[in-house]
Formats: structure tokens, sequence, C-alpha cells
């Protein structure tokens, strides 16, 4: 007697012997089913993994949830073992078909952005809880136990890393388990590598994925990760920037002085930091520095493609508040092809309630430079040193010496950190047909496809180092709060994004 498993459909249960199991993907109507009909235990699932704390500046935290998934992924068939990094390690689960097979890289991170509890709206953003919205539209916490007796896609789920990215985490791992259970047949292997220091900037990834480029080695690769386009439709990116950030420090007196003592005599380094930031954009928001858009074109088909893209742009700037956009190109979509140049922080002196009348001791940027493929880091890195440099200033990659001090008046300290590079992928590679495909075959039609992604994810090192094509599945909504407090996730989302994982786990790679 052969065999049996269970396959479970919309109209009921039919027992099918292993030797007719197909790889095929399931009907949609089966998928949706099968991702609605155990929402309970994927959610519970969810709330236990939301529970361990991430923050990957903690050590201990990092690995006392690498446990926790190696006996997740473990429960599913999984082999795991951790790749050692000079941070926390990367996880790595395979599960193997044949040596003659296809092979599918999955790309998941585990790791959260910092917390500041007292800017939550609950006791503890690692205990995570339920709200729904109130006539008022407020959030308000209801009893988990409500889930028992009745749902609300509308309800949400409040933790760090609700959606970023434990969401996705979860998601594949109930979607491997129901595609199991349902009896798909997979044709090829799966090999899921886990970032645990995303959040950080992947620091050690690149080098990691370099002395462990057999290990690794794939035929494409697929990224679970992120929100879709703001229209929350069906959507599937092939790029993203890249990132280096840069420190700005201009000095005045070594203490903070009384403004009215030494008001006119002594320099204000705050000033000193205006003149360097305001240099380097025009009024209407171009980087004025000769050469930073140099190699990037717009292509009569690539434009086209960046149009079908169904941005409100009118509506993107009325709900922050705006009525212009900087005029680096004519679109949202074509802005985004380009590297850009942003303060993501200042600070000098004090204010507030805390503000006082002193020339401050120094003034500090944050910068962030969001790469594109055409992009050098290194090249754009010097035109603004370069840039500095011939505005009058001495410019170091330290704090200044007393000697220092004593024979250069007008000194920067300059320090970068590069994360990594930018990525895109021809959108009719096997990454994007697999992923396209899944996404057909639930919704009926063709994702919107999104050429470049403003953000960043550290995917370049496997594109580069393993000459693999990749292609990103968003799987939660858009309107989610990651890397803020009160990051969230709605529920008919997270029960979505496993429907869009099965659907597009299930396809066949070619």
């Amino acid at each position: 007697m052969k065999l049996k498993r269970l396959l479970l459909t919309g109209l009921g249960i039919i027992l099918l012997p292993l030797a007719c199991l197909r790889a095929e993907p399931l009907p949609a109507n089966t998928i949706r089913q099968l991702a609605e009909d155990n929402r309970l235990q994927a959610i519970a699932l969810y709330r236990e993994f939301l529970s361990l704390p991430n923050d990957a500046n903690y050590p201990d935290d990092i690995y006392n949830m690498i446990g926790w998934m190696e006996d997740a992924f473990g429960s599913r068939g999984f082999s795991t073992r951790r790749i050692p990094t000079e941070g926390s390690p990367l996880l790595l689960a395979e599960r193997h078909v044949s040596d003659s097979a296809r092979t599918v890289l999955i790309y998941l991170q585990s790791d959260g952005q910092p917390v500041d509890p007292t800017a939550w709206f609950q006791e503890d953003p690692y205990t995570p809880v339920l709200k729904e919205r109130n006539s008022e539209g407020q959030f308000e916490r209801i009893p988990w136990d409500l889930l028992r007796q009745s749902y609300d896609p509308e309800w949400r789920v409040f933790a760090r890393s609700a959606s970023d990215s434990k969401g996705p985490m979860t998601q594949f791992l109930v979607a491997i388990e129901l595609l199991d259970e349902a009896g798909f047949n997979f044709d090829y292997n799966l090999k899921v590598i886990i970032d645990t220091e995303e959040e950080m900037g992947s620091p050690n990834l690149p080098e990691a994925v370099v002395a462990n480029r057999e290990l690794l080695s794939a035929d494409m690769l697929l990224i679970f990760d992120g929100p879709p386009h703001p229209s929350n439709e069906p959507t599937v990116g092939f790029g993203a920037r890249g990132i280096v950030t840069v420190t700005l420090v201009t000095y005045g007196p070594k203490f903070p002085q009384h403004s009215g003592h030494y008001g006119n005599f002594v320099p204000n380094p705050a000033f000193h930091m205006s003149r360097i930031l305001s240099s380097m954009k025009s009024a209407d928001g171009r980087v004025t520095l000769p050469g930073f858009y140099d190699g990037v074109t717009i292509s009569d088909e690539t434009r086209e493609i960046l149009e079908a893209v169904p941005d409100d742009e009118t509506q993107i700037l009325a709900d922050m508040g705006l009525i212009k956009h900087d005029a680096v190109a004519a679109t949202l979509q074509e802005s985004i092809q380009y590297p850009s140049l942003n303060i993501r922080g200042l600070s000098s002196g004090w204010t507030g309630k805390e503000s006082r009348t002193i020339v401050p001791a120094t003034a500090t940027a944050e910068i962030d430079i969001r790469l594109v493929k055409e992009s050098d880091y290194k090249y754009l890195l010097d035109l603004v040193r370069t840039h500095i440099v011939d505005m009058g200033y001495h410019v170091i990659d330290h704090e200044p010496t007393d000697d220092e001090r004593l024979n250069n008046s007008d000194i920067v300290t300059f320090t970068y950190t590069y994360n990594y590079g930018a990525y895109r992928s021809d959108m009719d590679a096997t990454a994007g047909l697999m992923a396209r495909g899944g996404m057909r075959h639930l919704y009926g039609k063709e994702p919107i496809l999104i050429r470049t992604s403003g953000g960043s994810v550290p995917i370049a090192p496997f594109v580069e180092t393993l000459g693999v094509p990749a292609a990103k599945v968003p799987t939660v909504n858009i309107d989610n709060n990651q890397h803020s407090p009160n990051e969230n996730i709605r529920l008919g989302s997270f029960i979505e994004g496993i429907a869009i994982l099965m659907s597009v786990l299930s396809q066949t790679p070619d």
C-alpha cells in the first residue's frame, strides 16, 4: 500500500499517493483558503517570534534568537548551520532535493531597530499587542482571545520588527509548512540566508558572502522584505540603492562659551556647518557637486517602465504636508534612479527647554549618500571631500589635536562608513520570472514592477559575488511604521503575505 498525504482544497480533502504529487502551483483559491484556515496557528508562531528581543547591539539576544530560528527551521525539514562573522553569525537553512536541481537562495532578516520604550504606546515593544481603530481613528488595545471568536483584517499587531522583518520570516515559515502539508512537491533546492545585523548596515555580510561563495551558490535570489508600492497593490522589485554614510564635524572653542561675552569674537561651528551643507545643494534640491549624477541615463524603454508605476505624486506629497518635490527629475520613480545626498541629522549646542546662550564647541552633520548601479562610492565621497577642501577647510579624519587647532583656523573632521552598493537585476531573469509568476498566479494580473527602490537592502554582495539575478517580493502593509516607535502589521496583510509566499514558492524556477 502506497503512502498517502492530505491535500487540502477549498472543496474538501483529497487523498493523493506521494507518487502523484505535482510541482505545479496549488490553485490560487486553495492557497488563500489554506492561509485563512491556519491564521490562528500562524499568529501564535508570530507572537512567539516577536517576543524575542533582536537588537543586534546586544549579541546575547541575537544568539538566543538564532537558537529559536534553528528550531523553527529544523522542525520544517531544514538543516541549519551558523556562518561566523566578526559580529553575530549569519544563519543558513537548507532543504536539498537533488544535486541536479536548481537552487533558490532566499534572503531574510531577523534583527530589528533599537527601541525607545518611552515612545511606544505599550509596556514593552517586545511584547506584541493587538489593536483596532476606534471611532476617532486612534488604535486601541484589544485582547488576543478575541481572535478565537472573530477576526478583522484591519486589526493590527504592534511590536518591534512586526513588519521589518519578523513578519516576512514568519510568513515564510508558515508558507513552507502549509505547502508541505498540502503535498506540494518542491522540485528545487532551497537555501535561506538570515541576516542578523541588517539594521546595523550588515557590516560583516560582504566578507562572509565572499568567504562562503560555494556554500551560498545558487541560481537566483529572492528577497522577502519590505512594503509594496504605496497603492498596496502586488509589487515585485528588481533593484535597490546602496548606501554610504558620512559624518562631518566642525569646531569652535574647545568648550562652549557665553555668547554675551564672546559672541562676535569666537567663531561659531554651526555657521561653518551651515555654509558647507547649503553649498552642496541648490534651492530646488539638486546636488551641485559637478559629476555627482554622472553615468545615469534614462532610456525611452526605462522611462516607459518607470511611468507604468502608478504613483499619485500629488497625494504622496499632500500626505507629507508638501506641495512640491525636488527637481532632480520629473517624477518620483525617475528621481530614485539617481544617487542622492541627504542630511539625516544635525546637532550643535542645545534646543528647546535645554537651549542656552552659548557659542557651541562643535557642530555635527550626519549625511547619507544613496548609491545607484552607476555610482562609484569612492568617487562620490571624493567629490564631497574635495568640495569642502576647496571651500578653504582643513579636512582630517579624526578629532583635531591642540597643535592642529593652533595651526589651522577652519577644521572639518570627515569620516565615512560604506555599507553596501546598489543592485539591479533584469526583470526577465529567472528570479524575476519566478516572483512575477507567483503574483500573476495569485492575483490574475501582472504586479507593479519597480526597477529600483529608493531604500537600501544588503543584496549587492550576493548579486555581485554569486553572479545571480535577484527579485524582491514585499509582503507587509505600506503604513507599518518600520524603524519607528509603534511598528505594526495589518493582520490582513500578514495573512495575505503567507498566500503570496506560497504562490511564489510553488512556482517552478526556469
